[in-house]
């Protein structure tokens, strides 16, 4: 018999931080007045009973739509989920938590009005697949509601998010800069309904972190 794997400091180390440290940095970078608005308008046109991927700390309730009638949220992060306790103890939307993985959903084929996925794609370890599992779930006529950074158009961000996307991932637990969320979304069979891309305003130090892809989405 093999001997069991046993997990090196520096890696226990790490598992510890993206555990436990990650979820807290995630939730204060991602409440910016700007990032809220943007989170509002994403969400609208949402209804009915939405899956949202990537549900975190949830940011997302209070700027979801009273359309919405339930949210089954897919989140990994226990830390992240507690994190969430007072939003959906005040939310008046009800919230399940229906999955740790977005990629593998026990979530049956067309149970769901819509879907949502905000700051999630860059650090799912396979977010074609996930895509891909959004629109087994979402039923016909159904919309995907998307707020992703990623891959910036003009070549010198480009290099620079790559110079930096080892570092990224490390602090922020697997986080991408080089991401193309369009070409992603369409190779997964998603019609755009309306989309908008740039940066957010800041200094241009920021710009490989604050490249946005923002919009609506249908299956083919």
């Amino acid at each position: 018999m093999g001997r069991a794997y046993e997990a090196g400091p520096e890696e226990a180390e790490m598992g510890v931080w993206n555990d436990r440290v990650v979820p807290h940095l995630t939730d204060a970078g991602l409440r910016s007045a700007e990032v809220t608005r943007l989170r509002e308008r994403v969400c609208r046109g949402l209804e009915g009973r939405v899956l949202e991927i990537g549900f975190g700390s949830g940011r997302n309730l209070p700027v979801y739509p009273t359309t919405v009638t339930s949210v089954s949220a897919v989140e990994p992060s226990d830390v992240a989920w507690r994190l969430s306790e007072q939003r959906r103890r005040v939310s008046g939307i009800p919230v399940e938590r229906a999955g740790l993985d977005g990629q593998r959903l026990a979530v049956p084929d067309a149970s769901h009005d819509g879907g949502l996925v905000t700051f999630s794609l860059c650090t799912i370890e396979d977010p074609e697949l996930a895509l891909q599992e959004v629109r087994r779930v979402v039923r016909p006529g159904g919309r995907l509601h998307l707020l992703e950074h990623g891959l910036a158009p003009e070549a010198r961000v480009r290099r620079w998010q790559h110079r930096l996307e080892p570092a990224q991932g490390r602090v922020f637990g697997g986080c991408h800069l080089t991401r193309d969320v369009p070409a992603m979304v369409r190779d997964t069979g998603w019609a755009t309904v309306w989309t908008e891309q740039d940066y957010l305003p800041g200094p241009a130090v920021g710009r490989p972190w604050t490249y946005l892809t923002m919009g609506v989405v249908t299956a083919v």
